[in-house]
């Protein structure tokens, strides 16, 4: 039975990734949109949260952002096996359509319809980014994390204005996280270790002080 529902969840994830990888024109960012649409929305395969790691983590990482976002699922899933039935699906589609497109380069280039139509889709490309990257941004704001909000807004500016490589951006951020991540620990532990020595104080507890 357990193997039964890891197969349809393999061909779930293949299915899944043919058609993020077939449907998906403009460039690597607008695949998250869709990434978003389908891991998180209607599958639930990991929370919105994740979804932020996982864009970082398929943007800092080497190789495109669907193939690296497609890794990170599959293996959550099911493993290796999730591994390269994301990989498979991701691949196929642009491998065929830039071998079909290769064989009539030349009638691709000469051809008005197809200039205009990709012309045309840059408009809906934009759209496709703005909107995942308001839906991403309104769950920090919401979450009223004023660091996070400061490095968002400073890592915009670093990459828009002063065209700071995007890698260099969210490694910096990483490494933040993990500091603050590592204060936020020792905070925890020290508040816990300070509740421990108020419970153990025999002060605090007048009867068994008295007993005593």
């Amino acid at each position: 039975m357990e193997r039964g529902k890891k197969s349809k969840t393999l061909l779930k994830i293949f299915i899944t990734t043919l058609y993020l990888s077939t449907f998906t024109f403009g460039g690597g960012y607008v695949i998250v949109s869709l990434m978003k649409k389908k891991f998180v929305d209607e599958n639930h395969w990991i929370e919105q949260d994740e979804m932020l790691d996982l864009v970082a983590i398929a943007q800092s990482s080497p190789g495109p952002i669907a193939i690296n976002g497609a890794i990170a699922v599959g293996y959550k899933l099911c493993g290796m096996a999730g591994t390269l039935v994301a990989i498979i699906g991701t691949i196929i589609p642009p491998f065929v359509i830039i071998s079909i497109i290769s064989y009539c380069y030349s009638a691709f280039r000469t051809n008005w319809v197809i200039s205009e139509m990709l012309e045309g889709m840059q408009a809906g490309v934009a759209a496709v980014i703005a909107s995942v990257t308001y839906d991403m941004g309104a769950d920090i704001v919401k979450q009223k994390d004023d660091l996070g909000i400061l490095f968002m807004i400073a890592a915009f500016v670093a990459s828009y204005i002063l065209e700071i490589n995007v890698v260099f951006i969210v490694i910096v951020c990483g490494l933040v996280g993990v500091c603050r991540g590592q204060l936020e620990k020792r905070r925890g532990h020290g508040h816990k270790k300070t509740e421990d020595t108020s419970d153990g104080n025999p002060e605090n507890h007048p009867d068994k002080g008295g007993m005593e």
